[in-house]
């Protein structure tokens, strides 16, 4: 589980990282006048933001050797490469959310007229008196027009009589009902197409607002408008960058790959026999710090360690024995396996076990521990626990 969340936080923190080396991309190659300078100015722009994500660790081995004056220069160094990285996204964000702001503005703007044309030609629809369709009033004209009284008063413009007033003012009528039939059907037109251009509206431009999530946070916080834009647009860069920054430092720690271990001190005597049999053996001890003899005031000891446990439990002393360290790492496993342990890798075993003081030779090309063996009893890879080794 440790291993699958550190790797998930890398990943995480390599999509933030190749996110904010594009906008430091963008920035640099902005500001170059030529092609060339527009490439080299983008190229440093990377770079310093890929120096921003591992400076941390330099910083942090520079404090533990206690150089203090490469680690001042590496906290320089870091704020200036994330003051300048800060800076780009900055600009990045802020220049696209008011593009994305504007664009949606003037889509929202569009459309409000379209809804606005079509509310003023319902309106002037409803004003027109009622009226019968075009056709049957042009038909109507048309009759009138072959009636003997159109003749008489000459077209309905020298009337006298009282018939030829009267003929004269049905004529008249009946052409206001006509231009109302001909203006009521262009504005049934017109709203015809401010419909269908509606319908083709996608839902976003439907939005009555250019920013909902700074209108609704402005409403919530009682902030201005433009002062939400801004904060949002400034959380946004320093999202950016600090998990850049220091996210792979922080998923990588995870796994404490920098745990400092305390050197181990381990007291364990081995007999060696002399040729004379009479002569009182001696003892060699195999520690890495030597063991006195006289009595000491009783200290605080740091707790074991899985290698330190595994060796008190599965390793036994045995003069003349070797061990290959693949038998010794695979007894290793078998004994993190009965304890529902995760093993370390092969190396960093090696590593450790190494500290204990047990002393090592390559013999016959493998890598043998010498004067121990398996209290398991757990056959080496030559097919025996016993193997001499030349003095």
């Amino acid at each position: 589980m440790r291993h699958a969340l550190g790797g998930l936080g890398v990943v995480a923190a390599a999509v933030l990282l190749m996110v904010s080396g594009a906008m430091n991309w963008q920035f640099g190659y902005s500001l170059g006048k030529t092609e060339l300078d527009s490439q080299i100015f983008g190229l440093a722009s990377a770079a310093s933001d890929g120096l921003k994500a591992l400076l941390p660790f330099f910083l942090f081995a520079s404090i533990r050797s206690k150089q203090w004056s490469q680690a001042a220069a590496g906290v320089a160094l870091w704020c200036v490469c994330l003051a300048f990285s800060l800076t780009s996204a900055l600009g990045f964000a802020s220049l696209n959310r008011a593009d994305t702001t504007g664009a949606r503005a003037a889509q929202v703007a569009g459309y409000q007229d379209l809804r606005t044309d079509l509310t003023r030609a319902r309106d002037r629809l409803s004003w027109i008196p009622e009226h019968r369709p075009v056709g049957t009033v042009e038909s109507d004209i048309n009759s009138l027009k072959q009636h003997r009284r159109w003749r008489s008063t000459s077209g309905c413009t020298d009337a006298t009589a009282r018939k030829s007033i009267k003929f004269c003012q049905g004529f008249h009528q009946l052409s206001a009902e006509l231009a109302a039939a001909r203006e009521a059907a262009q504005i049934e037109q017109k709203m015809s197409a401010l419909q269908a251009q509606l319908a083709i509206v996608p839902n976003e431009m439907a939005q009555t607002k250019a920013d909902p999530q700074a209108d609704v946070l402005a409403e919530l916080t009682g902030m201005k408008l433009e002062d939400v834009q801004t904060a949002l647009i400034i959380l946004i860069a320093i999202l950016v960058e600090l998990g850049s920054a220091l996210g792979f430092y922080v998923a990588l720690g995870n796994w404490k790959i920098y745990e400092k271990r305390n050197p181990v001190v381990v007291s364990r005597p081995r007999t060696r026999e002399t040729a004379n049999d009479n002569k009182t053996p001696t003892t060699a001890p195999i520690t890495v710090v030597e063991a006195t003899t006289k009595a000491a005031t009783p200290k605080l000891v740091a707790p074991q360690n899985d290698i330190e446990r595994f060796f008190k439990e599965r390793v036994a002393d045995a003069e003349g024995c070797s061990l290959t360290a693949t038998a010794l790492y695979e007894d290793y496993c078998d004994w993190c396996d009965d304890l529902e342990k995760e093993p370390l890798a092969l190396p960093t075993f090696g590593r450790q076990f190494g500290e204990l003081g047990v002393h090592k030779a390559k013999i016959a090309g493998r890598i043998r521990y010498i004067g121990i063996r398996l209290s398991s009893g757990m056959e080496d890879e030559d097919g025996s626990t016993q193997s001499s080794v030349a003095a």
